[in-house]
């Protein structure tokens, strides 16, 4: 791994890489709250500002080959292959760059080989269906605002003029939420439909009711760990101000479809 190439591909897009080795024995945890015991790529902040960091145990460095596949300076992204060697071989990309006021990065699913295809693959089929009816050109495809979606982060707001809800079930300033991260605060919300989870900081992305009990039976701690009941995956539609410290407010004046982008 050339740590020094790498870094100056993170340098032409304006941001900082650092490279840091943990003890083999550490166990790390990914943006969405997820335990990683391989490696994590993340955002962390110094009395410079954002930097992104590559963590990984000390005894994989010879095992991990990191490039950046493509940069595009101009639009202050990158692709990043992260190849992982040895017995199991694994390919993770990451799409890394700047959203309006902060850096990010975000885990690309499938094959991706440019910055474009990255950005394609991380807009899920509801939004490119709805690139397709409303012929929204290539130039605008990836704009936070077009005549398809509104954008706030990893979260697409589709518009559906025709949807009614259900007065008696809007929520009021409800939290928008993929696994641990900060929330995006949205003015009324309705949900329908999805699957019944239960959710901690240990399991933030949910388990299942069978799940659920078997953690119970074999971990008699689990009853300290602030369980809550949510629904993964339901219909999720929007209406109002979209808030989020890291991105401008947005204003949604009849129902969105809320669609969550594919980051694996």
């Amino acid at each position: 791994m050339n740590a020094k190439h790498i870094e100056s591909k993170f340098a032409a897009i304006g941001a900082r890489l650092k490279i840091s080795e943990t003890s083999s024995r550490a166990v790390l945890w990914n943006r969405q709250g997820m335990r990683r015991e391989d490696y994590a790529m993340d955002i962390r902040r110094d009395d410079r500002g954002q930097f992104f960091e590559l963590r990984l145990p000390e005894h994989l460095r010879e095992l991990l080959d990191v490039s950046v596949a493509q940069s595009e300076p101009k639009q202050r992204h990158l692709l990043m292959f992260v190849r992982k060697l040895g017995d199991k071989p694994q390919l993770d990309r990451f799409l890394c760059g700047h959203d309006e006021r902060e850096w990010f990065v975000a885990a690309v699913p499938g094959g991706a080989s440019s910055v474009r295809q990255a950005m394609d693959a991380l807009q899920p089929p509801p939004v490119r269906d709805a690139l397709r009816r409303n012929r929204v050109s290539s130039r605008k495809c990836y704009a936070r605002k077009n005549c398809a979606f509104r954008r706030q982060g990893e979260w697409f707001f589709v518009p559906e003029p025709s949807f009614v809800a259900d007065e008696k079930l809007i929520r009021r300033n409800e939290p928008l939420r993929r696994g641990a991260g900060k929330p995006h605060l949205v003015e009324e919300l309705f949900r329908s439909g999805g699957e019944t989870v239960h959710v901690c900081d240990r399991y933030a992305n949910g388990v299942t009711p069978d799940e659920y009990r078997a953690i119970w039976q074999n971990n008699p701690n689990a009853v300290r760990w602030k369980w809550r009941v949510m629904q993964r995956n339901p219909g999720v539609y929007a209406r109002g101000m979209v808030r989020h410290s890291d991105h401008a407010t947005i204003t949604l004046p009849f129902w969105h479809r809320v669609i969550m982008n594919t980051e694996t």
